[in-house]
């Protein structure tokens, strides 16, 4: 089939989903989550494909981790859409009823947005979580994953046709197998078939979507995300936050890029924080203060303190005050995830309020922006733009409302 082909099949498919009811989507859901257990070889062989290939090309290490499936994160998955049975389906909940004056009756329902577009890089697990969050949520979606987890899309996408094929329309859920960058550029044009395109993946992926698509687009994850810890944190607080945020999983967006350290509790702190990175293998950069004193770093750079590593690779610098450190996260952050280890209510509410990211913490780490973590279930993405979803995205984000109005013969004078 051909992109269009494709378009015309999920249009047609979205309007059978609105009569599917939640007790037969959560059915489907259930049917998907045990297709792919029941057949975690085949997808696991699937994978190893994508493996040996990304290993001949050369991948790094962090896609590399990205692309890899195991079964424990084939069962996450499955988990994931059971997770999603339990959740409330957001639509056709009405809200803001009201009578006018005149009689009529008003108020919104929530409904599905249609047909979502997906953009994303190597991470089969997208490619499930899309499908289950879309699907309840009364979408269709068409995928677009990148070239290195071909395979292991193609196993997922025909392991949940197989298990609903005969009981609901599956072009519900549809793979764009051609991982052309024509195939893509081509998707961002699709406006008579698709309601709104989300890319997922790094800065590149994201900021040629936002800037081709001629179809309305959620920006999603980029992570340039900070932790400062002020004067009056408690230090082994602050050692143990900056080593979940940093070297739990440096690969995904809400992994901390740069520590904010002011310098009253420098010489006390940092010697510790160092050493627990080193010890997770995180290589530390930073500026001259810093340098004195740990004076094996490497030296950071002008460009450190503006890049997603999504490595093993933590960017330091010595702050004066919570001033210096506000200036430094409103000039260098993407607008994901902030966080102050403090003990001061103070600084801790003015950080509140004067970062402008998507989630801002006191005294947690950064990885907890998760749509799982959120109690979502799962998530579409992690918005980091404004309209009209911010932070992780999970049921609600992905619906729209409508108005509903009840008359009995009103006409306008």
């Amino acid at each position: 089939m051909n992109i269009s082909q494709i378009g015309e099949k999920a249009k047609k498919a979205s309007l059978d989903m609105s009569k599917i009811s939640s007790a037969q989507k959560n059915e489907i859901l259930k049917l998907s989550a045990d297709a792919l257990i029941k057949n975690a070889d085949y997808i696991l062989e699937e994978n190893k494909k994508d493996i040996k290939a990304a290993e001949i090309n050369g991948i790094s290490k962090v896609m590399l981790e990205r692309l890899t499936l195991t079964k424990k994160r084939i069962e996450d998955m499955a988990d994931g859409l059971l997770q999603l049975t339990k959740l409330d389906d957001p639509v056709g909940e009405i809200s803001d009823m009201k009578t006018l004056p005149n009689g009529l009756r008003i108020g919104k329902k929530r409904v599905p947005i249609g047909v979502i577009g997906m953009i994303y890089e190597a991470r089969p697990n997208v490619t499930s979580d899309a499908f289950g969050l879309c699907f309840k949520a009364g979408n269709c979606v068409i995928l677009r994953g990148g070239k290195e987890a071909i395979n292991s899309n193609k196993a997922i996408i025909k392991t949940f046709k197989d298990a609903f094929s005969g009981i609901i329309n599956s072009d519900i859920v549809q793979l764009i197998e051609d991982t052309s960058r024509e195939s893509s550029v081509a998707m961002m044009k699709m406006k008579d078939y698709i309601d709104v395109l989300i890319p997922r993946g790094g800065a590149g992926l994201i900021k040629t979507v936002v800037e081709n698509s001629i179809i309305p687009v959620i920006e999603t994850g980029v992570g340039n995300c900070h932790i400062y810890v002020d004067e009056t944190a408690v230090i082994g607080d602050a050692v143990n936050i900056i080593v979940n945020a940093k070297a739990q999983r440096p690969s995904v967006c809400n992994a901390c890029e740069t520590l904010l350290v002011h310098r009253d509790i420098a010489n006390k702190y940092l010697p510790l924080a160092v050493k627990a990175l080193r010890e997770e293998n995180v290589e530390v950069r930073g500026d001259e203060k810093v340098a004195q004193i740990i004076p094996d770093i490497i030296l950071a750079t002008e460009n450190d303190w503006a890049t997603e590593y999504l490595d093993y690779i933590l960017a330091v610098k010595v702050v004066d005050n919570i001033n210096d450190a506000i200036s430094h996260i409103q000039k260098y952050s993407t607008g994901h995830s902030e966080a102050i280890v403090t003990q001061n209510y103070t600084n801790a509410e003015r950080f509140i309020d004067e970062i402008d990211s998507a989630a801002v913490y006191v005294n947690a780490s950064t990885r907890f922006t998760d749509g799982n973590e959120f109690g979502f279930g799962t998530e579409i993405g992690i918005s980091t733009q404004k309209l009209h979803a911010r932070g992780p995205m999970g049921l609600k984000a992905i619906t729209t409302t409508k108005y509903i109005i009840y008359g009995n013969g009103q006409i306008r004078k």
